[in-house]
């Protein structure tokens, strides 16, 4: 059905366009607006045939619990099979609508992950591994950039492939490629109820990751130009350290200020506005950090964190239940449309430059960065534990298993944040390190990400742990409304059934006011 909607569509626009378009930009400003809208339709209904064929898929899926497949790879394929009918059947204007673009992913898909997983933050478990989480995305991250940075450097030094990579440059590439996809590994992981320490570190290092990647991007990027001397390495870490810092706190203000207007205000007694509020608030947090030159998604991380911890418990009961339900659907729209906006790209990016090689030695890289990131820093944990342990006469704590630490490299799958950031790459070789980026993520999320549920069972990882549910969980579940979310629980949909036939039987009971908190 999907394929006979695709191919109709995919004729009528090469029916509209004109027969002798030979992709002239030029050409677009020949069309009159009611065309060009109707061109934009037809776009838009190709990219919301292919979510919505991906979220059938992910529901299939879970409902007759196949895990050797996952929905990412699908949603990567169904996206390269449709950009690939694009490509050579539709002209310049569809393909630049469906194209992949920076802006639209910071400022659309990217904020709703990071909101929902700020939010979704068990506050616990993160701070009883605050120390590994936060190795892993700072020290980790750091060292997977320039271990990576300097691989490509030196490759390009070599002059096989013509390449001309500055040092700044291979290093902002290097931060790209640090940033991992916390989406495939943590709905692997929710659906086979992984021990819940090793879900917390990987998933603390993911959304911090992230932050800290774009961070680093950035002050690459300010430096770009300048010596990379003792001095220059000094000035990025005082800039890094100044972003972090200071996005930080405006996303933590935010949040707390968000928990004072609800707390002594009686918003509450319309919870329509009240959860407008607070959506609004957490992404006024993102834009204003963003225009000031800081890290939105840090702000906005924390501003999700303070939300959940402050602002949570002066809402009302209907706006507990709508936010989490509000972040928890976008989160999983936006999640979806990026693994479909990553396969569409690889064929409707007609500026790419693709060199077979530079792909295969950042493969390469890529995997020799996370050894280096996960494996050194995890013995300099065990060693901190047991000298600890060693000093107060106490027990010293669980350590990261062998078994942990390899599980923790294959996690380390790169994601469409590296892509988007690619994107302000600069230089002569720009077009080729921008397609070699956007290969090596598709081909990790398809490779280690299609693998991690067959390597969980290779390293016998505790699996079937019951998840610590909060208070909105319990709720939803009683209510039957549980939702599928790749960043929050995969066990919604058995929660949702055993809840509705406990309320067939009479045992479940749930009054919700309509005001009130």
């Amino acid at each position: 059905m999907q394929s006979w909607l695709l191919e109709n569509a995919v004729a009528y626009l090469n029916k509209r366009q004109n027969t002798d378009f030979d992709g002239n930009p030029e050409d677009d400003e020949v069309r009159d607006p009611t065309q060009q809208e109707q061109y934009s339709s037809w776009a838009l209904f190709i990219l919301i045939v292919l979510l919505i064929g991906s979220l059938w898929t992910s529901y299939y899926l879970q409902i007759r619990k196949i895990q050797s497949i996952h929905e990412t790879v699908v949603s990567i394929f169904s996206g390269m099979l449709v950009g690939l009918i694009i490509r050579f059947s539709a002209g310049q204007y569809i393909r630049d609508a469906v194209s992949f673009k920076s802006s639209f992913f910071f400022n659309m898909l990217l904020p709703p992950i990071i909101l929902n997983c700020g939010y979704e933050l068990h506050l616990g478990n993160f701070s009883r591994n605050i120390g590994t989480i936060l190795t892993f995305a700072f020290a980790g991250t750091f060292v997977s950039a320039v271990v990576l940075g300097c691989i490509l450097y030196i490759w390009a030094f070599l002059g096989l492939e013509g390449l001309n990579i500055p040092f700044v440059t291979a290093l902002g590439v290097g931060a790209t490629l640090s940033a991992t996809d916390p989406v495939t590994i943590l709905s692997i992981f929710n659906a086979y109820q992984v021990d819940p320490k090793l879900y917390t570190i990987i998933f603390g290092e993911s959304i911090l990751n992230d932050a800290v990647s774009i961070v680093m991007f950035e002050t690459t990027q300010q430096l770009h130009g300048e010596t990379t001397g003792v001095t220059g390495v000094f000035k990025g870490i005082g800039i890094f350290l100044m972003t972090f810092t200071i996005s930080l706190l405006i996303g933590a203000i935010v949040g707390v200020l968000t928990a004072l207007v609800l707390r002594y205000s009686r918003v509450n007694t319309m919870p329509s506005i009240e959860t407008c509020l607070i959506i609004l608030f957490a992404y006024g947090s993102y834009f204003f950090s963003n225009g000031c030159h800081m890290s939105g998604i840090v702000s906005l991380l924390f501003c999700g964190v303070t939300l959940k911890h402050y602002a949570y418990y002066n809402m009302s009961r209907r706006t507990q239940v709508g936010i989490k339900l509000i972040f928890q659907t976008l989160a999983q729209l936006s999640e979806n449309f990026i693994f479909i906006y990553l396969g569409l790209s690889l064929f409707t990016e007609v500026t790419l430059v693709y060199k077979p090689v530079l792909i295969v030695v950042t493969m390469f890289g890529i995997c020799v960065a996370r050894w280096a990131a996960v494996f050194p820093l995890s013995r300099f944990i065990n060693f901190v534990l047991r000298a600890r342990a060693r000093a107060t006469g106490g027990v010293a704590p669980e350590q990261l298993s062998q078994k942990y630490q390899i599980m923790l490299f294959w996690a380390g799958l790169r994601g469409a944040v590296g892509v988007a950031l690619a994107v302000g790459l600069e230089g002569e070789d720009a077009d080729a390190l921008r397609a070699t980026v956007l290969v090596v993520v598709v081909l990790t999320v398809i490779v280690f990400g299609g693998t991690t549920a067959r390597m969980l069972e290779i390293l016998g990882i505790a699996t079937g742990v019951p998840p610590e549910e909060d208070d909105d969980e319990v709720l939803l579940s009683h209510l039957g409304l549980g939702i599928l979310s790749g960043a929050s629980n995969g066990n919604d949909i058995e929660l949702g059934a055993r809840a509705r036939g406990a309320a067939d039987s009479g045992n479940v009971q749930v009054t919700m006011q309509a005001t009130g908190s």
